[in-house]
């Protein structure tokens, strides 16, 4: 369905809540089997005259429609699951220490299963961003999404959108993140206009990080703690509390083909977690990661100096309880699969898992994400399909979180999203290939404060900032992200190509840093070449400075610029 039909659904939902319930939806029904009808003639006349604009060509849809579970977890470090581990250069394995030792079984399981994306990008580091582009295929800006707190536009159209108009039951489960600050925190989302495709969202909601759940009261409420109580007043950790659901959902849906997406909070910060998993860390060696060395620390980007997600000092424990909540997550998969296998349904069920972004975990000395770092940028992304994905692939071709609902749509035989930023590449998991090479960059932004603009390949990472001199680093030779090879002559050609593909997709993406009244981007003739107005500053400098730009670029410039879409 064209997206102006989801406009003018979701508006008469919210205005007339109740008679669209019974006489709107019939309406729209009737609607719907018209355009279908008229677009399925058109579509009949032109089938050999046209070709299709994404870059893998659609299959029919089988009439045993794939289930799709997706699995999101919030800021998940790759370097604690194993599956990941195993690619990675020793000095990254080892960050925190040599005799550090992972078991995450069952994620690894759907990655021995399925495809492994080595090189899977966030399209922001930071959570409302990203999981906005996650259900549009849209950057930030254009989902009206570029700031945490800021609802998403409710005239888009999602994944679950496509998958809702084809037939399918929709449910979401747990954090949302998408509809703006909550009055009451916990409160579930179930408001008119705002379902974005998700028919059951008797459990989605939004929420601080808090730990241990409980529903009391109708309306339904999460009540939220990070002290647990005893006895009938207990309540629920909230990883198992969601996966619970998910189960229970699942034991009670109907004959239609299902989507479910099921959002853990973990292992974002507090870092808390419960028994057995604390006690299973708690005396394990952690050390401090070699990046942290005054040296280095004083040699480091503009870019990944100061703000929030600046630690103090280092703490041990915190890692010890994120290795915790991430064991408790493997364990939360595992009991999802069984159930799968146990009721005939791994064949026909895509399972996706992967997360919005990435943390820190200390590494430069710095927590939780925010910055163009591999930490907070690269995610873990995996998908199983057994009937359609080989077992054991590899996939090192870089992607971006705007590429899922256009692959995820495309590997189930859909083409209705309409206008999106990302690409389908359903192609590259259905083909035979088992290692897939790269060969594509991706672009990453910086919501909301457009302090830098990256682009990565997985091998080679070019960062602009407004912050610092250009910064060229080489993943593959610098893993840790030390050495800048900017100016090196032997990269000459490497970074014009980065360069060049970094400001095109800025253009094209309508990156906000353009439009600032502080711009590291010039223009000279028709070439565009970069300098930054900070250049040659020392970091005492750039931070006075900073104090009178930055607080210009508020919440109320985000309103006005990104809701022209």
């Amino acid at each position: 369905m064209p997206r102006r039909f989801f406009v003018i659904r979701n508006c008469c939902e919210s205005a007339f809540p109740f008679a669209f319930s019974i006489i709107g939806k019939y309406c729209f029904y009737k609607i719907k089997i018209y355009y279908t009808m008229n677009r399925f003639l058109y579509l009949s006349s032109a089938l050999f005259l046209s070709v299709s604009n994404s870059s893998c060509v659609k299959d029919k849809i089988d009439v045993d429609k794939p289930n799709l579970l997706v699995i999101m977890t919030d800021e998940h470090s790759i370097r604690t699951l194993g599956c990941y581990r195993e690619h990675m250069a020793e000095c990254q394995r080892n960050l925190w220490g040599s005799s550090l030792k992972i078991e995450t079984p069952n994620i690894d399981r759907l990655a021995s299963e399925g495809a492994l994306c080595l090189n899977f990008f966030t399209s922001a580091p930071v959570s409302t961003p990203a999981r906005a582009s996650f259900q549009t295929g849209l950057y930030p800006a254009a989902a009206g999404a570029p700031i945490n707190g800021m609802p998403m536009d409710s005239n888009l159209m999602t994944f679950a959108d496509v998958l809702s108009e084809n037939g399918y039951s929709t449910t979401y489960v747990g954090k949302w993140h998408l509809a703006g600050v909550p009055k009451i925190p916990g409160r579930m989302y179930y408001e008119p206009g705002f379902s974005f495709g998700w028919q059951n969202r008797n459990y989605m909601f939004e929420t601080d990080h808090e730990k241990w759940y409980k529903v009391k009261e109708k309306p339904n409420r999460i009540y939220i703690t990070n002290k647990n109580k005893e006895g009938d007043d207990a309540y629920e950790y909230s990883t198992d509390f969601l996966t619970n659901k998910v189960i229970e959902l699942l034991e009670e849906r109907d004959n239609r083909p299902f989507c479910m997406m099921l959002s853990i909070p973990d292992p974002h910060s507090p870092d808390l977690c419960k028994e057995p998993y604390i006690s299973q860390y708690a005396k394990i060696e952690i050390t401090n990661p070699s990046t942290n060395t005054e040296e280095l620390l004083n040699a480091r980007p503009g870019w990944g100096i100061g703000g929030k997600a600046q630690a103090e000092k280092f703490v041990p424990k915190n890692i010890r309880n994120y290795f915790a909540m991430v064991k408790c997550i493997d364990d939360n998969v595992g009991k999802i699969l069984k159930y799968l296998d146990d009721n005939s349904l791994t064949d026909n069920t895509i399972v996706v898992f992967t997360s919005d972004h990435g943390d820190m975990l200390y590494n430069h000395m710095r927590v939780d994400k925010g910055c163009p770092y591999d930490d907070a940028i690269r995610v873990p992304f995996i998908v199983r399909y057994p009937s359609r994905i080989m077992s054991g692939k590899v996939i090192k071709r870089a992607l971006n979180t705007t590429d899922f609902p256009p692959t995820i749509l495309g590997l189930m035989g859909f083409n209705e999203l309409g206008e999106v930023h990302g690409e389908d590449e359903s192609c590259i998991l259905k083909d035979t290939v088992s290692v897939v090479e790269n060969g594509r960059m991706v672009y990453i932004t910086d919501s909301p404060f457009s302090e830098w603009t990256a682009i990565t390949d997985g091998k080679y990472k070019l960062v602009l900032s407004c912050k610092d001199k250009p910064w060229l680093l080489d993943i593959e030779k610098d893993p840790l992200e030390i050495q800048n090879y900017y100016d090196a002559p032997e990269y000459s050609d490497i970074r014009k190509r980065f360069q060049d593909e970094l400001i095109l997709k800025m253009k094209k993406y309508d990156e906000p840093a353009l439009k600032l009244d502080r711009p590291f981007l010039y223009s000279s003739d028709d070439d565009i070449t970069y300098k930054s107005p900070y250049y040659g500053m020392n970091r005492k400098q750039i931070s006075e400075v900073e104090k009178g730009t930055l607080e210009k670029y508020i919440i109320e410039m985000h309103r006005d610029y990104y809701r022209k879409y």
